[in-house]
């Protein structure tokens, strides 16, 4: 089937727009055949070849169906597309039917964001659902063979020098990137830092579009690609090839003279500040990125034009100096875009650019990024955003995504708040820079603390520069602790929120910052939607699971806390139930007040002491039995071939067990236990087995992992020297030392040397 030229479709690759591209028209097998559409339908049922597609449909039955359905001539008019979009067809009239097509699509579109919307939904069939109820437009076939041609994506990026060019080659490259199997690199873009040095604000946010997809490395899609074995592999093959394309484009980005401060321009730019004195067809095309089409956007310019030629002799201009931040008083109500619009234009804007800003955070050059960041002041900017936009209450008029709605995770109001809470995740992430989401009095809320426990006060908070840190009542990080402890039981919210507050505590612990958060009611709320709310989602349950193991960590008076909070058999019975449920998710927790526990039970204090006889959960993991069974179950849950980011953290907490019963001298006792479990279960030299094979996989990976053994070590308070020592003991070979694995496992049930190496 030839290819014709048409601008307009459903969407392709991850969801984007269609348009603007040169389409391939879906084949639809066979003409529309003539005669009475019954006498089709007969004939398919004697020789099972009847009517396959919409099209089909005779041209007579499609127009007396037409006149009761209201379809404004949709399926007739794809029916002559489709006549002449063949090869040798004359394209000329195929552009004229597009002419034809494209105002009964855009002018819906019109009438959607006016005040003309309401008459719209409630319109049995949108144009836009007919249209692709027939068929529609196919570009991907199209998008994939000009993604083959890499000078020519290379080229079209020479077309954004011009206004007049550039949303349709934004459209343009961002669908051909989609869909494109190696990625392009940026530095082969002629005169890169010109280009986007030359973007204004709208542009340059529009652009985001572009970047979020050449900075982020390829996803192939496999979840076997995402274990620990093939990361391995892959690293070890990107060092040999150098650095990524995705790597290389984010260097080229950074070169580039104030890109960072113009992202956070954008990122805590204000709403009224978008709106300015700009006409009526500069908001329009501030509007492309909502309106996600570009025949919609050509149609609402094209009926801008024509109120604006009817209407211009009774435009009265503003007197200098007059506000025009609500928009353009004089123009028709018809071409008028609402205020929710304006804020949901902003709102697509700003996920661009936090994506862009996140994936910077997260790069080689994260240091950097986080230095200027911290300069242009990203976080008090996004701090002064949050009630009014980011957070913000919604009317029951609010916009959202046409077929979704407001908690349906593609609005862009939910997916803006997740991509903010991302950022905050990867800000904090074992940086100091993290004290910057607290205020001044916070700032000095943390040192009373340090003072009033007598201990030294964190370096860090010591060395935060005051200006660069949030202004107002509250900072970033309380106002996100309120509204985490105001958000429903069901709300998809609550995993990001957790996972973003935890952020700030990772890493070596401090009193203060625990404190700090406690005082506040962040462990009453986790254990209220552990316990009392019986939360199921695995995914918000992890979270919450690490964010308290963070909290309590080393802390004696979390650990008051947790025991006023859980203060029945009944509450300790259900949060034990939980725990127990999936130790994948809870085994930081295990980790951690096993750890605390070995400490308090180190110290002389009378607190301590206090808390180690009364605490229930103290006294539940002091029992062997209990680390026997947490052990046991950690090993058995994990295999090299299934090692993830995710779940190799129950080989570590296995080890954090080990390495305390060896502290003890009991490592022997443990691995002779381990050993009569096997055999209790019907199993010699399974589980050990396993456990052998786990340990040398963890060499491989940790002694080569510069942060990952230092996160290790802050995270414990072990040494990372003392982590390498008992893991080699166990992995010794003697079958004569009484702390090596291999001692424990019968000759018959051998199986230590299995290669478990990807090629």
């Amino acid at each position: 089937m030839a290819a014709a030229p048409v601008a307009a479709g459903s969407g392709v690759g991850r969801g984007r727009r269609a348009a603007a591209t040169v389409a391939a028209w879906g084949g639809w097998g066979g003409r529309p055949r003539p005669g009475n559409i019954l006498l089709q339908l007969r004939q398919g049922q004697l020789t099972g070849r009847g009517l396959v597609r919409a099209v089909q449909f005779t041209e007579t039955f499609l127009t007396e169906r037409d006149k009761q359905s209201k379809w404004s001539g949709i399926p007739q008019l794809l029916l002559k597309l489709y006549a002449t979009s063949h090869l040798h067809s004359d394209f000329t009239e195929c552009q004229n039917i597009l002419k034809e097509i494209s105002p009964l699509l855009s002018m819906e579109a019109m009438a959607f964001v006016t005040e003309e919307r309401k008459l719209t939904q409630e319109t049995t069939y949108p144009n836009t659902y007919i249209f692709d109820l027939f068929g529609g437009v196919d570009t991907e076939g199209v998008t994939k063979r000009l993604a083959e041609k890499n000078d020519f994506v290379i080229f079209l990026f020479t077309l954004m020098t011009s206004k007049k060019t550039f949303l349709q080659t934004a459209t343009l490259i961002e669908d051909i990137l989609g869909v494109k199997k190696e990625m392009i690199r940026l530095d082969e873009v002629p005169n890169l830092s010109s280009l986007v040095s030359n973007f204004d604000q709208q542009q340059l946010a529009n652009f985001c579009r572009i970047l979020a997809v050449t900075i982020s490395e390829m996803d192939t899609g496999n979840d076997d690609k995402h274990t620990l074995l093939a990361k391995n592999a892959q690293q070890k093959k990107s060092l040999s090839l150098g650095p990524s394309a995705a790597e290389i484009n984010q260097a080229a980005l950074l070169s580039i003279p104030g890109f960072v401060e113009r992202l956070c321009k954008l990122a805590t730019r204000k709403v009224s500040e978008s709106t300015g004195t700009a006409s009526f067809l500069q908001e329009l095309e501030e509007w492309y990125t909502w309106l996600d089409n570009a025949l919609v956007l050509d149609a609402l310019m094209r009926v801008a034009n024509e109120e604006s030629e009817h209407n211009q002799a009774s435009i009265v201009l503003p007197p200098p100096g007059a506000s025009e931040e609500n928009g353009l008083p004089h123009t028709s109500p018809r071409t008028q875009l609402p205020q929710s619009m304006k804020i949901m234009h902003e709102i697509m804007y700003k996920l661009e650019v936090l994506y862009v800003l996140c994936v910077l955070l997260m790069g080689r050059q994260r240091n950097q990024v986080h230095r200027m960041i911290a300069e242009f002041k990203l976080i008090p900017g996004l701090n002064n955003l949050f009630d009014k936009l980011i957070w913000r209450k919604h009317s029951a008029s609010a916009l959202v995504l046409h077929g979704h709605n407001q908690n349906c995770d593609c609005s862009p109001d939910i997916t803006l708040k997740i991509q903010f809470l991302r950022l905050l995740q990867s800000f904090s992430d074992h940086h100091e820079n993290k004290y910057l989401l607290l205020n001044n009095q916070e700032l000095n809320e943390l040192s009373a603390i340090s003072l009033k426990a007598n201990i030294p006060e964190v370096e860090a908070v010591l060395n935060t520069d005051r200006s660069l840190v949030c202004d107002g009542k509250r900072g970033l990080l309380t106002r996100l602790l309120q509204v985490m402890k105001k958000e429903p039981a069901e709300s998809s919210f609550r995993f990001w929120q957790a996972r973003a507050v935890e952020s700030f505590l990772r890493g070596t612990t401090s009193y203060a910052d625990q404190m700090f958060l406690l005082k506040r009611g962040l462990l009453e709320h986790i254990l209220y939607c552990i316990v009392d709310s019986e939360c199921k989602s695995r995914d918000v349950l992890q979270s919450y699971f690490d964010l308290l193991g963070e909290l309590m960590k080393f802390n004696v008076d979390a650990f008051k806390r947790f025991n006023k909070y859980i203060n029945t058999d009944a509450k300790f019975q259900v949060f034990l139930k939980q725990i127990n449920s999936s130790l994948v998710d809870s085994n930081m927790l295990v980790r951690c007040v096993t750890l605390s526990l070995d400490r308090f039970e180190n110290q002389v204090d009378m607190k301590v002491a206090e808390v180690l006889s009364e605490c229930r959960l103290l006294a539940y993991i002091s029992q062997v039995p209990t680390q026997m069974s947490f052990l046991f179950r950690l090993i058995n849950i994990i295999h090299v071939q299934t090692l993830t980011q995710e779940n190799v953290s129950c080989l570590n907490t296995s080890l954090v067990i080990l390495m305390l019963a060896r502290r003890k001298e009991r490592l022997p006792l443990y691995l002779r236990l381990l050993q009569r479990m096997e055999h209790s279960k019907k199993y010699p030299g399974f589980l050990l087995n396993n456990f052998h094979n786990l340990l040398r996989f963890w060499q491989q990976h940790y002694l080569h992992k510069d942060k990952d053994s230092t996160c290790l070590e802050n995270s414990s308070c072990i040494s990372f020297s003392y982590w390498k020592e008992t893991v080699s003991i166990l992995l010794n070979p003697d079958r004569q030392s009484p702390s090596a694995l291999v001692s424990y496992i019968e000759e018959p049930y051998m199986d230590i040397d299995r290669d478990f190496t990807e090629e």
